[in-house]
């Protein structure tokens, strides 16, 4: 928000230097970006009158002109502005002036002729960047009267850094509230008296759209000169609050949404064809043609302005370019309402706008201001534009409009919440200088805020309030008293930090990726279904919650090797989403990792090979370690996995129970291709809160009894996975059975086509005697038997 420092001292009465001012407005939460002083060094420069203006002789770009500056003698000054003529009031540089760019005024002969001053552009002044010709004065400016007291000079143009929750501040009387709390000032009255109708013209006003548009003002004005100057005044304040002036009945409107905070538009109303204006949303497919010129596609998000049900504007964002007004304008219909916030959030950016209107409407704007504006604006146009006004026309759904509720500001909870005890006249001075209504309860007080403080309401906005006008630097700065409790980490849970620091001593880097994807990368990776969408994203590439943690690590090892990186390990913790039915999205926290490259770093210990899936497994395994965990593989299929390089991952509990904990696989070649990655990837993503799990440790006495090893080997068919194989082994051999051992796989002569051999070592032992032949014969035959029977396996001979 930018203004005027002059126009907010109209609105504020307060002895605060400039300086002074602009710490206030950083003290209380509005914090000032940037000041621009305007118009310092203008003591030598006044109103002048051009009397005449003659071509000179030597030269066809300059005029030799007579000035009237107020003295008794004309002034003869040489001017090369194109838009200097006899009649046009100017400002004089006299001798002497030194103007805001550090230029000197001094006498001069130009090719021949004398000249005793410069007239100015308003560049020259400082005032504006518009050097195109001389700044043209009101035609009543006395001659020699100071610039400087003419365009309300010096001033400053400030500008604020509003938080979202404070709309208020987006007008300058609502700046000047919080101005006046802090000063110990007084805001000035600010009475607009109602226009007196003239003439009976009106619009009807329907409202179709609820609780969107609950309240619309609508007023015809005729007769109105629209080729009148917008008056100098209005026009260097709204310059100040870097706005350009376009034309009076633009002008206006733009004037009372910077002082009032209340976005308003002007019809012209020989261009509209009924007699009804409405509100209602859009229709599937209809399209308007914006004061930009553009086409804007709409939907039912969106709200309309109509004009017997014909779409004019759209609400709260930008009126429409065939109902626009122009210099030929002569009968205006104004517009001010109040939209809902919800109703406007996000739609001028789903076409790739951004407008003032809107930029307040999503904030909230006063419900209680669209007739007070409607009445300020009419003014405004008639005193500089003549013409006549018809009624206000007000429709309003009183039951959809916000309605102030009271809060009790306790001083207990005050004193409790700041630490220190506020004086009771100084809270009451403080609450009421913000334009709230309060009354003394015993405990505290009551209060109702004013309809523009959307902000307020609960308890701890009135806490917040007090305490950012009576002054943070006032609270003093105290340590908590009292003892900390200090909380043990669980021993049967495994710390994610823990997790992170592992993974990275196995030779990965931490990535983090935003929870935001493109809704298209999930779908070629098939992983839309149940997608959270985001209604107002921060652009399309972030347009969806991920489902998975996949997608983004394989996108940024994508980029790692498109950038010469050969080798690339990352892995990733964090949260995915997934939609659920009438509740809040549901969030599920994961690890996941990914590589590709060689095996291992560069070096000339042993030769180079490429990362296998068997790799990530000894990973995984050394993961699941940390919490004791057993884990189980099962051959699975999935959209974005390699056919036959693909397993669900499971952690096996004491019972032989399998929870599912998630996916390791080989990366799909297609969905590779189609990421414009090159090289082979192999990843995993598990649930991390099952995989933290750890069972309290227990100390137990190792076997005093010697332990049996028997080696196995079994021809079975090619397809059984060891997972398989190990949980029928375990099985049949019962408790007995203290560990199992894979140490060898072959395929080749003396095993049939088809076939592998798997050899494994069998290792038994009791707690309570010595093992004797015939009980690892009884076991060697159980598995035996039970392999047989299971996965069709004979011993190998």
């Amino acid at each position: 928000m930018k203004f005027s420092e002059n126009w907010l001292r109209q609105h504020v009465s307060t002895t605060a230097s400039h300086d002074e001012l602009v710490d206030t407005l950083t003290a209380i939460g509005l914090e000032v970006e940037e000041v621009t002083r305007i118009g310092d060094g203008l003591d030598n420069v006044v109103v002048s009158r051009i009397v005449s203006a003659a071509k000179h002789p030597e030269a066809d770009r300059l005029q030799v002109c007579q000035v009237d500056a107020g003295g008794d003698d004309l002034v003869q000054i040489v001017c090369g502005a194109p838009n200097a003529r006899a009649g046009l009031m100017a400002p004089l540089a006299k001798v002497g002036a030194v103007l805001p760019g550090g230029m000197k005024i001094e006498a001069a002969q130009l090719r021949g002729a004398e000249s005793f001053g410069m007239l100015c552009s308003a560049k020259e002044l400082g005032t504006d960047s518009d050097a195109s010709g001389l700044l043209e004065l009101p035609a009543d400016a006395a001659p020699g009267t100071p610039v400087g007291d003419l365009l309300g000079l010096p001033d400053s143009a400030i500008e604020i850094k509003l938080t979202p929750n404070r709309a208020d501040c987006y007008g300058v009387r609502g700046i000047a509230f919080d101005v006046a709390a802090a000063a110990d000032a007084a805001v000035s009255g600010f009475i607009v008296e109602p226009v007196e109708a003239r003439i009976e013209d009106a619009l009807s006003i329907h409202l179709d759209a609820g609780a969107d548009a609950p309240r619309y003002c609508g007023r015809v004005l005729r007769d109105v000169d629209a080729t009148a100057r917008t008056p100098l005044w209005m026009a260097e304040r709204l310059r100040r609050s870097g706005v350009r002036p376009v034309s009076l009945l633009v002008d206006v409107t733009q004037y009372v949404m910077l002082e009032l905070g209340q976005p308003m538009h002007a019809f012209d109303r020989d261009l509209l064809s009924g007699g009804t204006v409405g509100v209602r949303r859009a229709r599937a497919g209809e399209r308007l043609k914006l004061l930009d010129g553009r086409d804007a596609a709409l939907d039912p998000q969106f709200l309309l302005v109509t004009d017997a049900d014909a779409p004019i504007a759209l609400a709260g964002i930008m009126g429409g370019f065939d109902a626009r007004v122009t210099e030929a304008t002569r009968s205006v219909f104004l517009e001010a309402a109040h939209f809902a916030p919800a109703a406007i959030i996000g739609r001028s950016r789903k076409l790739g706008l951004h407008t003032d209107a809107s930029h307040r409407f999503e904030r909230g704007v006063d419900p209680e201001l669209p007739r007070i504006a409607i009445e300020y604006a009419t003014a405004l146009i008639l005193d500089a534009a003549g013409g006549s006004a018809g009624p206000v026309v007000e429709a309003a759904l009183h039951e959809h409009l916000p309605q102030p509720q009271p809060i009790v500001l306790r001083r207990a909870r005050l004193a409790r919440v700041l630490g220190i005890e506020v004086p009771g006249a100084r809270v009451e001075r403080i609450l009421r200088a913000l334009g709230m209504q309060v009354e003394a309860l015993e405990e505290g007080w009551q209060i109702i805020a004013p309809s523009r403080r959307f902000d307020i309401a609960i308890e701890e906005d009135l806490i917040e309030e007090v305490a950012r006008i009576h002054g943070y630097d006032n609270i003093p700065t105290t340590l908590p008293s009292g003892a900390s409790r200090l909380a043990a980490p669980s021993e049967t849970l495994v710390d994610a930090a823990d997790i992170r620091r592992h993974m990275a001593a196995r030779d990965y880097l931490e990535a983090i990726n935003y929870a935001f994807v493109d809704g298209d990368l999930l779908d070629s990776w098939s992983a839309s279904e149940r997608a959270v969408v985001i209604a107002n994203p921060l652009s399309v590439e972030l347009g969806a919650m991920r489902t998975m943690l996949l997608p983004g690590l394989v996108s940024a090892l994508g980029r790692n090797a498109a950038r010469q990186q050969s080798r690339v390990r990352l892995f990733e913790t964090g949260n995915v989403f997934t939609a659920a039915d009438g509740v809040a999205p549901l969030h599920t926290q994961r690890v996941a990792a990914v590589a590709c490259g060689d095996a291992l770093a560069e070096q000339w210990a042993q030769p180079s090979r490429e990362v296998g899936f068997h790799d990530l497994q000894g990973d995984l395994e050394s993961l699941a370690a940390l919490s004791g965990a057993s884990l189980a593989y099962e051959t699975a299929v999935a959209p974005w996995a390699h056919p036959g390089r693909c397993a669900r991952v499971f952690r096996r509990n004491s019972a032989g129970e399998r929870q599912p904990l998630g996916w390791i696989a080989q990366l799909h070649p297609r969905l590779l291709q189609a990421l414009e990655i090159d090289v082979d990837v192999i990843g995993f993503e598990l649930d991390l809160e099952p995989l933290q799990a750890r069972p309290v440790p227990k100390a137990s006495g190792r076997s005093r009894y010697p332990s049996v090893r028997r080696d196995l080997a079994f021809v079975l068919p090619e397809g059984v996975p060891w997972g398989d194989v190990a949980r029928t082994i375990r099985a049949a051999a019962g408790p007995v059975l203290r560990d199992l051992v894979l140490f060898d796989r072959y395929q080749g002569k003396g095993v049939e086509s088809g076939c592998k051999s798997l050899a494994m070592g069998l290792i038994l032992q009791e707690e309570s005697r010595t093992l004797v032949e015939t009980d690892v014969d009884r076991v060697v035959a159980s598995v035996t038997s039970a392999m047989l029977s299971d996965h069709a396996a004979r011993i190998r001979d």
